[in-house]
């Protein structure tokens, strides 16, 4: 699994995440909306944290600046 997100778009995906984690859980939305931004939450945090999203692999998009070659330091 290699990293296909990178850039600005790591922290802006965790940072979504935490609010949407959030909101689900301490606003008051019906059943249904507090399922979706639970989960939309979860995905955009893990996703962000991973540094991976399956769905830019389907798409061939990938955010990750390039790795140089040779030892990181």
């Amino acid at each position: 699994m290699s990293c296909n997100v990178g850039g600005i778009e790591r922290p802006v995906r965790i940072v979504l995440g935490v609010l949407l984690i959030g909101i689900g859980a301490f606003a008051e939305l019906p059943p249904v909306g507090m399922g979706i931004a639970l989960t939309m939450g979860t995905i955009a945090l893990v996703t962000g944290v991973l540094g991976f999203c399956p769905v830019w692999t389907l798409l061939g998009i990938n955010t990750c600046p390039m790795e140089r070659s040779g030892k990181k330091t």
